[in-house]
């Protein structure tokens, strides 16, 4: 039996094991509506961000700054940030107010209005590359800098339990992309996604 899908409540976010959340985030529906299109996606790649004591997080050692004061709002609310001035990420804010917690949403497999998603990513929603990586799973769901701390039980954007769960063999850990600058902590099996999805980005073998 299949549930009927519902919003996601705000209780979730609040867990503190950043870990767990961005491996059971496998499987929620991500949404966005814009200008009264709505386009979704099933999370299919995650990383886990563990606040002050991760090298690779934004928020490593406490650092405050107005980029990331967002990280340190109560969970479930969105971070989105400019990457290499091209990319916009996004980001869930989890956990409590003031433990700067986060989960990068890095892949989605196209689920609604995946003829909007084609437009702005220019290309066909069968190909896995339209929304692999966090650049392009942000914009072929439109998400830019304004969805910054948005609160994510809103209209704009919202995630949803739709039922999918993946089982552990069908789930792989391995270590977070591009964090090199983290010395040891770059090597913690901190990413996760969904083995054989064509829309997880590379490296995506186990």
């Amino acid at each position: 039996m299949v549930e009927s899908p519902s919003k996601i409540p705000f209780s979730y976010y609040l867990n503190p094991d950043v870990i767990f959340l961005a491996k059971d985030l496998l499987g929620k529906v991500l949404y966005t509506q814009i200008d009264g299109e709505i386009t979704s996606g099933i999370i299919v790649e995650t990383e886990a961000y563990f606040g002050i004591q991760d090298k690779a997080s934004h928020a490593y050692g406490g650092r405050r700054t107005d980029r990331t004061e967002t990280l340190y709002s109560q969970g479930g609310v969105s971070y989105v940030y400019l990457c290499y001035g091209i990319h916009h990420l996004f980001n869930i804010v989890s956990s409590v107010e003031g433990e700067p917690h986060a989960v990068l949403i890095r892949a989605i497999e196209p689920l609604t209005g995946k003829d909007i998603m084609e437009t702005r990513r220019n290309m066909s929603a069968s190909k896995g590359a339209i929304s692999a990586g966090p650049g392009s799973a942000a914009k072929a769901l439109g998400i830019d800098r304004s969805f910054n701390k948005k609160d994510l039980g809103g209209e704009e954007i919202w995630l949803e339990d739709h039922g999918i769960r993946y089982t552990e063999d069908q789930i792989a850990a391995s270590p977070r992309v591009g964090v090199a600058y983290a010395q040891e902590d770059a090597l913690l099996p901190w990413r996760f996604f969904i083995k054989g999805n064509k829309y997880v980005s590379k490296p995506n073998k186990v």
